[in-house]
């Protein structure tokens, strides 16, 4: 039994006195599109959407088990809703004023397991409840419809009192500039004076499927915006379901999500459905079903753009059929008229003639799919972060949880080639992007991660105040560009003093110090905070005004110019991860989690990880085979103005040189927190392997650190242990086994590491480490976890190695025999140096701090 009418509150934003909203005219588009060459034309899918085209997708998703995408998507639901609302949330239990908005919320029939589980978190029902759903559609009917049925129905029982359902009549666009706007806002604070019933026009345009929605655009609605969209309000979450996006060109679908009103760090969130670039005929068979119910449904929808033409006789369905393709190579479902015949359409009203040769195609459909690297790309160019990721039985589609974070690392280009030549590389001359970048992730850590109380304090012994951090980066930077421009150092000069070095600005060695000035042992005698903050903005700036100098052409662009700023942008970031870590020890008791990111919800995640499929066999054979390390670049080349494409690295990177491997066994995965405590429990604490620096025993039970604090052992289970070389390799013994060579594990992860663009994590994608998918994936990659790994090869010199000239000392110093060479990349390695194969970073053998796991080895011969 229907609720009665009026008793559904639906904004209209079409009928809104200030709206400018310009509906999409489908009888101009069907004229544009068919009056284009023969090959071009093309209908809008939004013809599929007529009340018969809505009836037939209604049978579609219901009886067509071919159709999987929203089975998929329907199963992903029924069985993780409740730990999706959860990971909306994070850590947080407070829901007052919560809005959750559907974009094209269609039949409702998947959404009803989102909004009972919403439900769920409000303890008990209230006058007002804490929680509105906004149903945002254009089709009058199917909104009208199916929000009376929810509220009539078991869950509109169940959600009564805690999550109120509401309808919201716009297109995306208006939708979104009216919630943007502050509109809810208002709309919210008039609800609770009155209950207010909008009236809906008739329109059955701009459907999809599960989507209704179509571009327009809108000009500010009445009242005062905020100040900060969303601000007043609690969390905004938006649902994009059904693989909609999956219609929008490519770039169309980034710009699209870039305009979602998600403010950085403020908890909204995005729940976005995507289809897997799948098998070719899975997808085929899925557009194009066996019973013919999609044959019907597409058809339809060229019955009904004759109907808007003003004439349904024109078009002759013996003369139509319908056929579809999958372009592998773009990833997308393409479906198609064709014209069985040569024939001739007249529109009615202009009596302009549409000409069709026999077998012409006319496009009326792109569903585009998405490999991970398709969907860590657009993610990347949306400006979004994802938190979670859930996916169904047969790993065919995929429910993303995504967020605005305060900043983001994007992905990394690959390098263009012109003629055989490499002409852009992501490893070359940085761009103000990448400073920009780099300092956001800088100053969050710094100035939001370290309370004043710490600023003084040494979370690790042998490290440096976290004061002398602030300084020192700063104090580099200025350092080299002094010495590159041949000019005075930025004032204050007693900088270069207090920061210039101390121990080794990039590589730990707790043991070993550079021969300069001590820094100060009293708490007066370093410069304050706000001294340091300003002379960084003069550095910057400084900076800013080099690249703007070589951009006029008033400093000539050389590779020794374009060397410098690569080596100071990395030596940041290699100093932002040595933070990091020196942070983690106090986590919990003095540094500040990383607000303005989601906080884990650590028991959803628990749950998709333990349930994570393993590997079928435990290690891999490789081998015997020639590895190449390392890459050229000569630095006595660096007067030369070739610097475009060019790819710049440390000293121990260069020169190329190829390195025989013999055949070896190696593990899938890292050692993992619970492979080692099992260890450590029954044998290595007796053999005196010191209690990992990244444990934490609380009241007799062993926990793992994060910088959100620790967590129990059972929530860390499956990620990479991280302690000493030392350690590692006495567990590895142990096992039968050892720690790889650097040719070895190269030649690994070669062949099976993700990369940051496949979804590694790398580059603050996670503020933790995750379980390690490496070789798991359909395609056989994945990544290890977010930890940089040990190899059993000793840093030291090699047949080529020549220092830096700019940098002399930096890997000299260490070839001292008790440092090993570590490659891949934490969690919060940027990518340009995570995604460089030829990266070498290097720890004293015995330090337990720094981000470092292990895999193990085997020789095969021995066995």
């Amino acid at each position: 039994m229907a609720a009665p009418s009026g008793s559904i509150e639906v904004v209209d934003i079409r009928n809104h006195p200030h709206s400018q909203n310009n509906l999409i005219d489908l009888r101009t588009d069907i004229v544009k599109g068919l009056s284009r060459p023969a090959g071009q034309k093309t209908l809008s899918t939004l013809l599929l959407y007529d009340e018969r085209g809505l009836q037939l997708y209604d049978e579609l998703t219901t009886n067509v088990p071919e159709y999987y995408p929203f089975l998929a998507e329907e199963e992903i639901l029924k069985n993780n809703a409740g730990q999706i609302v959860r990971a909306m949330h994070g850590s947080t239990d407070h829901f007052n004023e919560e809005v959750v908005v559907e974009l094209g919320a269609g039949s409702l029939r998947k959404t009803s397991h989102i909004l009972k589980a919403l439900s769920h978190l409000v303890p008990s029902p209230t006058e007002h409840p804490p929680i509105t759903y906004y149903a945002l559609d254009l089709e009058k009917r199917e909104l009208d419809r199916t929000l009376q049925e929810l509220i009539a129905s078991d869950v509109g029982a169940e959600i009564k009192g805690k999550v109120e359902a509401k309808g919201l009549c716009a297109t995306y666009d208006d939708g979104l500039a009216f919630i943007q706007e502050g509109g809810l806002k208002r709309q919210s604070l008039s609800s609770n004076r009155m209950t207010t019933r909008y009236k809906l026009e008739n329109s059955n345009r701009n459907r999809s499927p599960d989507s209704s929605s179509s571009h327009s655009h809108s000009t500010e609605t009445e009242g005062t915006p905020p100040s900060t969209p969303g601000a007043e309000h609690g969390a905004q979450h938006f649902l994009f379901l059904g693989s909609s996006l999956g219609n929008f060109n490519r770039g169309e679908d980034a710009e699209f999500l870039r305009c979602l009103p998600l403010q950085p760090g403020s908890g909204n969130t995005l729940l976005l459905g995507l289809d897997h670039a799948n098998e070719p005929e899975k997808i085929k068979l899925a557009y194009n079903d066996p019973k013919g119910v999609t044959r019907e449904f597409v058809m339809n929808g060229l019955k009904n753009a004759a109907r808007t033409l003003g004439d349904e006789n024109i078009y002759d369905p013996s003369k139509w059929e319908y056929v579809n393709l999958y372009n592998e190579e773009l990833h997308r479902h393409e479906g198609y008229y064709k014209s069985k015949c040569a024939q001739t359409i007249v529109d009615p009203a202009s009596k302009a003639e549409f000409n069709f040769l026999q077998d012409e195609l006319v496009r009326v459909e792109l569903s585009h799919k998405f490999s991970d690297e398709d969907a860590y790309k657009l993610f990347s160019d949306s400006n979004l972060r994802p938190v979670h990721r859930w996916t169904d039985s047969a790993s065919q589609y995929s429910l993303w949880l995504l967020e605005r974070p305060e900043f983001l690392f994007p992905v990394l280009v690959a390098p263009v080639v012109n003629d055989g030549k490499i002409v852009s590389s992501p490893f070359g001359l940085p761009t103000t992007e990448e400073w920009r970048d780099m300092w956001a992730a800088w100053d969050f850590i710094n100035f939001k991660m370290i309370p004043e109380s710490m600023l003084h304090e040494k979370p690790i012994d042998l490290r440096h105040i976290c004061l002398f951090y602030q300084g020192h980066i700063p104090t580099f930077l200025d350092i080299h560009i002094s010495r590159l421009l041949q000019q005075p150092h930025t004032e204050p000069d007693h900088y270069k003093y207090i920061f210039e070095r101390g121990i080794d600005p990039i590589v730990d060695n707790p043991t070993q110090c550079h021969p300069h000035s001590e820094v100060p042992q009293s708490k007066e005698d370093w410069p304050t905070q706000g001294e340091i903050l300003g002379f960084q903005a003069r550095v910057r700036e400084r900076l800013l005004n080099l690249y703007n100098d070589i951009s006029t052409g008033k400093i000539t662009l050389t590779r020794k110019v374009a060397r410098v700023l690569f080596m100071t942008l990395e030596h940041e970031a290699f100093h932002a991860e040595t933070l990091l870590y020196m942070l983690l020890q106090r986590a919990g008791t003095g540094t500040v989690p990383p607000s303005g990111f989601i906080t884990p919800n650590w028991s959803a995640l628990k749950a998709s990880w333990d349930s994570a499929p393993a590997p079928s066999e435990s290690s891999v054979i490789l081998g015997p085979a020639t590895i190449t390390l390392g890459h050229d670049d000569v630095e006595a080349e660096d007067d030369s103005s070739d610097v475009h494409g060019h790819a710049f690295g440390w000293d121990n990177e260069h020169p190329e040189r190829q390195v025989e491997v013999d055949e070896f066994r190696i593990d899938w995965r890292p050692i993992s927190n619970g492979q080692f405590y099992d260890f450590y429990k029954s044998k290595g604490k007796d053999m005196n392997i010191p209690f990992p620096a990244s444990w934490i025993e609380v009241e007799g039970k062993v926990q793992v650190r994060t910088l959100y604090g620790p967590v129990p052992l059972e929530i860390a289970y499956h990620w990479p242990i991280i302690t000493s070389f030392d350690s590692l390799s006495i567990y590895a013994s142990v096992k039968g086994g050892r720690i790889p060579t650097e040719p070895e594990l190269r030649l690994f992860l070669d062949k099976f590491d993700c990369g940051y663009e496949g979804g590694g994590n790398i580059g603050f994608r996670n503020w933790h480490p995750l379980p390690a998918t490496t070789g798991v994936s359909k395609n056989g990659k994945g990544h290890n976890g977010g930890v940089w790994e040990w190899t059993s090869t000793v840093l030291d010199t090699y047949d080529g190695f020549i220092p830096s000239r700019l940098y002399p000392g930096y890997s000299t110093d260490f070839f001292d025999s008790h440092h090993q060479v570590v490659i891949g990349g934490s969690y919060v390695t940027i990518p340009r140096l995570a995604g460089r194969r030829t990266v070498r970073n290097y720890y004293q053998h015995n330090y337990p701090y720094a981000w470092v796991g292990a895999r193990v080895a085997y020789d095969v011969k021995k066995q």
